[in-house]
């Protein structure tokens, strides 16, 4: 069923929940698209869906680039065979909101972007440029420089003598960090959602400590001209008892602050058996390395720091209950009071530690929509690395364009999920032809494909690329030669781009900066200000 532009604002604007979710390649997607669209491009539909909008009845809205695109359309047909109920499609889809008079947005994680420019502008978040950091690093100030990001991020650059603090470990750990009330906290990301969230973060705590933000981050540092670290490994210790008593006391203050509100085991029990009219996520806000040890069955890995940064990569219902958790309550409250503050109307904090309740250990449990019936055929690595020295395989790719560049088995094709059904068919009847993706699990859904169009087989490989590279073997790296141009399959970060790279990152830095003029424009944000 089509959706008009002014029937979906209406729809955005309004309480009920929504999922409005944008099926175009990321590429397209980061060029334009509505503000609160998710990102769920169709390749990748029976992967990511699910675990974005996990109740069948959720009220959905699909959208393509529209201008005669069948994306959308073909979307819905097959989410209404998964079992969802409540499929729509937005008419003329990206065109037609545009055609309308209506916002578009370019970038990603736009609304947690415009937030973090929200805060800056509404709080005055004070802040540092990366010349005043230099110059107080050189004078011997008292100083402690946190970065908030995950540690991939800080392995791959950071501010020198930096310390990996991910944004909602900050409250949690500054008072073992900077122990001292004289030393100056200064907080960074990569460019500047991050540091202001985090700064911000430990000014509503209300530490004794100056704090600021570092103007633009890393971007910002290597813009200056200054050199970053690499391949770094220092982080924020394990908590103290005295750094847990403080970050106790504190977390009381924002709490109070911010209204978070506290649900028992009982009420979430009770939200449990309301799943079916109600979305409910429960995220658990602690480090991936935590969550893998121990956590609640059926709760998500969400990171504090990222789930406020990057809400539409772990939430795909707009006005969904959230219910965060961790072990003793300060990095979920500090979380909700940002989701709060950044407009969601149900986030709520379980008054009960995960350490003191049952749990399971391992990685989240995934979730893949499949209707097919046909038994995929497995190879091994083992298996694989005979055949691939034999000579005798053929090797197709099923990672993102960025993905593939960072490392692919050799000789291995990049191509997109549209193009296996031809680009088998096309194959020697004598060789045994492997899909490949990077955890196998991509690999493993289009092999449907194959199947329903012709009587070829194919094999995937087991663990995917990561178990290949786990095991020892041959890892390339670099851009496939049979593509004439960079593919726009996905947004390239300014530093992951092969050329123009300080120009990226200065475009994206005013990018950043114009956001809050746009969604004010826009019009639809319920951010909200706490004085």
């Amino acid at each position: 069923m089509k959706l008009s532009a002014e029937s979906l604002r209406e729809r955005i604007r309004g309480s009920d929940e929504l999922a409005l979710v944008d099926v175009r390649e990321g590429g397209a997607f980061a060029n334009e698209h509505l503000l609160f669209a998710v990102s769920v491009p169709l390749a990748r539909l029976e992967i990511d869906f699910g675990r974005l909008v996990p109740r069948l009845a959720t009220p959905i809205v699909l959208c393509d680039e529209g201008n005669g695109e069948l994306g959308a359309s073909k979307a819905a047909q097959r989410l209404s065979a998964f079992g969802y109920c409540d499929v729509h499609v937005l008419e003329n889809g990206v065109a037609g909101w545009k055609a309308a008079g209506f916002e578009l947005f370019s970038g990603v994680n736009v609304p947690s972007k415009a937030f973090g420019e929200f805060v800056e502008s509404v709080y005055d978040t004070p802040h540092v440029s990366a010349q005043e950091l230099k110059a107080l690093q050189a004078s011997g100030t008292d100083l402690v420089v946190l970065d908030s990001r995950p540690l991939p991020e800080f392995q791959n650059m950071n501010i020198p003598g930096g310390v990996c603090c991910p944004g909602a470990e900050l409250v949690y750990r500054v008072h073992d960090l900077a122990p001292d009330p004289n030393t100056l906290v200064v907080v960074n990301c990569a460019g500047r959602t991050r540091s202001i969230i985090g700064s911000q973060s430990l000014i509503n705590a209300g530490i004794p400590n100056r704090v600021v933000a570092l103007k633009d981050g890393t971007m910002g540092w290597h813009l200056a001209g200054y050199a970053l670290e690499r391949d770094q490994s220092r982080v924020a210790p394990k908590v103290s008892a005295r750094g847990l008593e403080r970050s106790n006391a504190v977390t009381e203050r924002v709490a109070a602050r911010f209204s978070v509100p506290y649900v028992s085991l009982e009420e979430l029990e009770g939200f449990r058996h309301e799943a079916d009219a109600r979305s409910l996520f429960v995220m658990d806000v602690r480090s991936p390395a935590e969550f893998k040890q121990s956590h609640l069955p059926g709760s998500r890995c969400a990171p504090g720091g990222q789930l406020v940064q990057a809400t539409d990569e772990y939430v795909g219902v707009r006005n969904a209950r959230l219910v965060l958790v961790d072990d003793t309550g300060v990095r979920a409250t500090s979380t909700a009071s940002w989701l709060i503050q950044m407009g969601w109307s149900e986030v709520y904090v379980l008054e009960v530690g995960v350490d003191q309740l049952p749990c399971v250990d391992g990685e989240e449990s995934s979730v893949v929509l499949s209707l097919s019936n046909t038994t995929v055929h497995q190879i091994s690595v083992g298996e694989l690395a005979a055949r691939v020295n034999a000579g005798n395989a053929v090797l197709f790719d099923l990672a993102d364009s960025l993905t593939y560049r960072q490392g692919h088995l050799p000789g291995a094709r990049m191509i997109r999920r549209e193009e296996i059904p031809a680009w088998v068919s096309a194959q020697p009847s004598d060789g045994e032809i492997v899909l490949l993706s990077p955890d196998g699990v991509l690999a493993g859904v289009a092999a449907g494909d194959v199947t329903e169009s012709t009587a070829r087989t194919v094999s995937v490989l087991v663990g995917g690329t990561k178990a290949w590279q786990a095991a020892g073997n041959p890892i390339e790296v670099g851009v496939d030669p049979c593509w004439e141009e960079d593919p726009a399959d996905v947004w390239y970060k300014p530093y992951e781009r092969r050329d123009a790279v300080e120009e990226a990152m200065q475009a994206y830095l005013d990018w950043e900066l114009g956001l809050v003029a746009q969604v004010n424009k826009d019009g639809c944000t319920t951010f909200r200000r706490f004085d």
